[in-house]
């Protein structure tokens, strides 16, 4: 004879939702999504920024959220609407982009790993177009050759400090402390960038102090492997690849076997200025004689300290360094 408990079908049912609950529970936790997150960007086409870090802390919390300037503490494009696009790479390795326009509501159950957070650790960080360490490279229309940050009257190459930034891939505010020197003390300085399309042309990029540059619109900006090519056109850009509007300096390797004046800095310590066009327009007969002094510069970029004249030359397409103290005299070649 069969006991009958009398809540034996008040537990069966208890039994079955919780039964039923559980594999709902265990998939929701377990973050079972398609697609593996890489990196994530908010911003526009021209302007954006890095949220990888930020899209982590919003998953944790498993809920959804709204895209908002207030969400990723940043508005990278004032007066556009922007766009939080999220790179990642579903099972067989095929990358896809996710898009959610600003004052959308974003859901991470999509997503594999989103409440746990291990995902965009080293991923692509590419900029706007989603390149980068996933395929070998970054989608930018253009590629750097130079950049330079002062006015017109002082100024200096600040290409190997900007590649440094780059490397971070997060948007860089232009500012002194940026590239650790004032170039003219007093004056509202730029940031010029000089590059080249893909095509083959040479275009240059303005950025005001106290801007902000983001690189998605550079090709390789994350790599870094740009601002090799001998590109010393100085403020005016002048003597570049092709020589078109240039300056008619001979470059490195022109094969013009002449002296030329790659680059050249006055100062002491991060307290310099380039003075490369200076030095350029005081070379005659393929030869070059100048007083290292304040002179040069046009003021004295570092009071009270000893400065030093550092130039980068080449003859014969053959590159070669020289530096004398302030108040020495260089002689060339």
């Amino acid at each position: 004879m069969l006991f009958h408990h009398p809540f034996a079908g008040f537990w069966a049912a208890l039994l079955l939702f919780f039964g039923l609950l559980a594999p709902a529970a265990a998939q929701r936790g377990g973050d079972d999504g398609a697609y593996q997150i890489m990196s994530a960007r908010y911003g526009t086409a021209e302007r954006s920024v890095d949220v990888t870090e930020r899209l982590r802390e919003l998953a944790r919390s498993d809920q959804p959220f709204l895209v908002h300037n207030d969400t990723f503490g940043t508005d990278p494009d004032r007066g556009r609407v922007k766009v939080l696009r999220i790179y990642a790479r579903d099972p067989r390795g095929k990358t896809r982009t996710f898009e959610f326009r600003e004052d959308s509501v974003v859901d991470g159950s999509q997503f594999s790993g989103w409440r746990g957070g291990n995902w965009g650790q080293g991923g692509q960080g590419g900029g706007w177009h989603g390149g980068g360490q996933g395929d070998g490279r970054d989608d930018g229309e253009f590629r750097i050759l130079q950049a330079v940050y002062g006015t017109a009257e002082h100024h200096v190459d600040v290409t190997r400090r900007l590649r440094d930034l780059a490397r971070d891939d997060r948007a860089i505010a232009l500012t002194n402390d940026t590239f650790g020197v004032d170039p003219h003390r007093g004056r509202s300085k730029t940031l010029r960038i000089f590059v080249r399309t893909r095509d083959g042309q040479n275009r240059m990029f303005e950025y005001p102090e106290g801007s902000t540059i983001d690189g998605a619109r550079f090709t390789g900006w994350r790599g870094g492997n740009w601002g090799n090519e001998g590109w010393n056109g100085g403020w005016h850009g002048n003597g570049g690849g092709n020589h078109q509007g240039g300056n008619g300096y001979d470059r490195p390797g022109s094969g013009r076997g002449g002296l030329y004046i790659v680059q050249a800095a006055y100062g002491a310590d991060n307290r310099v200025i380039d003075v490369t066009d200076r030095l350029r327009a005081q070379v005659a007969g393929d030869q070059l004689s100048v007083r290292a002094g304040n002179d040069l510069a046009g003021y004295d970029p570092a009071p009270g300290t000893p400065k030093v004249l550092w130039v980068t030359y080449s003859v014969g397409g053959r590159e070669y360094r020289a530096s004398v103290r302030e108040s020495e005299h260089l002689r060339l070649p």
